[in-house]
């Protein structure tokens, strides 16, 4: 099942106990209604329901393989989200609330609750879902598709990945030999498709006039699309709502949506180059202290890739993540 407001079958939902968050994984089954409850000796007691609605599937797989799957394999040189159709009502949003804005609201608001005195911390306070800010961040424990990571400053002085910003397109947890992988998104290479004088006869009509980005040091070519909230565009794989991804062998396809009107040119991001893993590499990369995990808003994500700053998407989603993460954003680059 696959619900549209909230988005937990593996999923990480945060928690209060004590002065750390704990993430727990949640899988909802034929569920109307979730109910999130806070014991007596958290800070806050009481429940928050969840309406939810959904459709099954008919497997519990995904819509499918990926854009030239088999090529996007491999790991760096150096170093899973439906949105289906609101059929009810919803009180707080006038669109569907989707897991990650659901999370979203749920850490804005713990990081609130630690601002309030102790004198106001109340017995059975209720709470549910925030109104999100335009643009939003927050760390998260552990890599997921669509996530970021960003780098930290001892990847200063590495050259692909120096204050980098990289959207995940996948996890590495979809089939058993495939690492995770995916694009940088703050590295604007100025240049348009057309400069480059490609053989491709879409890119040469359809998206001649598209911004080329440097994605990462290995070899293929990506794009990102934004589809808009509901949309179904089943030969191409969703990161987020609203946000797919595509290769190669899907111009064709992309270029077919353009000509009837459906996306626009300027809705396609195009990636040379992409950032890939190996199963575990990533995982150490992270303790080892290189990235930081987050989870953002959408419209930080596609933005990035227009930024005329490469830096300027790296310091503003640290900056969003508060705490210790802004701290980093002003600390100038170490000389390594």
């Amino acid at each position: 099942m696959d619900l549209w407001s909230v988005h937990v079958k593996n999923t990480n939902l945060l928690l209060r106990n004590s002065k750390h968050f704990v993430f727990g994984h949640l899988k909802c089954e034929n569920l109307k209604v979730l109910e999130v409850r806070l014991p007596k000796r958290h800070r806050f007691s009481g429940s928050l329901l969840v309406n939810a609605m959904g459709k099954k599937n008919s497997d519990n797989s995904n819509s499918g393989k990926g854009p030239e799957e088999d090529s996007l394999k491999g790991s760096n040189p150096s170093s899973e989200n439906d949105g289906s159709k609101n059929t009810g009502a919803q009180k707080f949003h006038q669109k569907p609330l989707d897991w990650r804005e659901f999370r979203a609201s749920l850490y804005i608001q713990e990081l609130e609750a630690n601002e309030v005195s102790d004198t106001h911390k109340q017995e059975g306070t209720n709470f549910g879902p925030k109104v999100l800010p335009l643009k939003w961040a927050h760390p998260i424990s552990a890599p997921e598709k669509g996530c970021v990571l960003v780098a930290t400053e001892k990847l200063d002085g590495v050259c692909s990945f120096e204050r980098t910003v990289v959207l995940l397109l996948r996890s590495g947890t979809r089939h058993p030999q495939e690492g995770p992988f995916g694009v940088v998104i703050n590295r604007p290479l100025g240049k348009q498709i057309k400069h480059m004088k490609p053989t491709n006869l879409d890119l040469a009509t359809t998206f001649a006039d598209c911004s080329l980005h440097f994605g990462g040091p290995l070899e293929a070519s990506i794009f990102l699309l934004r589809s808009g909230a509901g949309s179904e565009l089943p030969r191409f794989e969703e990161v987020i709502p609203g946000l797919c991804f595509g290769a190669r062998n899907s111009l064709e396809e992309a270029s077919a949506l353009v000509n009837k009107g459906v996306l626009e040119p300027q809705d396609f991001r195009f990636f040379v180059g992409y950032a890939g893993w190996q199963l575990d590499q990533l995982r150490e990369e992270i303790e080892y202290g290189y990235w930081y995990v987050a989870s953002c808003s959408a419209n930080l994500i596609f933005a990035g890739s227009v930024t005329s700053s490469s830096e300027s998407l790296w310091g503003e989603i640290l900056q969003l993540m508060g705490g210790q993460y802004s701290e980093v954003s002003r600390k100038p680059k170490q000389d390594i």
